[in-house]
């Protein structure tokens, strides 16, 4: 049986290589090449390597490795193609409401913005409900709206600093 660090390498090598867009997809050229692997393991490995499925020039949504700006945030676009500005994490606004934020984002891109913002564990950030294109983000009581937006920029490279 081949080991974690190797099926975790397909998997990247596969991506970078292929337009994937389901795991079944994806399932079968890591069978073809030996590894033993179930659709939950391949759930929690894409999880682990923060893969996310983002749309084609096509529509067709497909899944891509992060890439990372130069302070090691996450970079979602698919390989090959001169990122757009919506491909460079999907974000389009951010509004202010007392401790509320609200972020637009592109379709398909809130759930992986938020995943990040949440995992980043900030205090100042209670926490992140997500749609499709939509982010709501809770701050901690007595955050401004520029300590926010800073934080928020950490995860959404398209944020510049206040």
């Amino acid at each position: 049986m081949k080991k974690k660090k190797e099926r975790l390498d397909a998997i990247k090598e596969i991506i970078v290589k292929s337009r994937i867009s389901s795991q079944d997809e994806l399932l079968e050229p890591l069978l073809s090449r030996g590894f033993d692997i179930t659709q939950a393991t391949l759930s929690r490995d894409l999880k682990q390597l923060k893969i996310a499925k983002v749309p084609d020039s096509d529509g067709k949504y497909i899944y891509v490795l992060p890439k990372t700006d130069s302070i090691g945030n996450a970079i979602q676009y698919p390989t090959n193609e001169e990122p757009s500005q919506n491909e460079l994490g999907g974000f389009l606004s951010i509004q202010f409401s007392q401790n509320l934020a609200v972020i637009k984002t592109s379709p398909g891109f809130a759930g992986s913005i938020a995943y990040d913002i949440d995992f980043g564990h900030s205090p100042e950030i209670l926490g992140t409900i997500a749609g499709d294109d939509t982010i709501l983000v809770v701050l901690q009581e007595g955050t401004s709206h520029k300590k926010a937006y800073d934080i928020l920029s950490r995860y959404i490279p398209a944020l510049r600093p206040y």
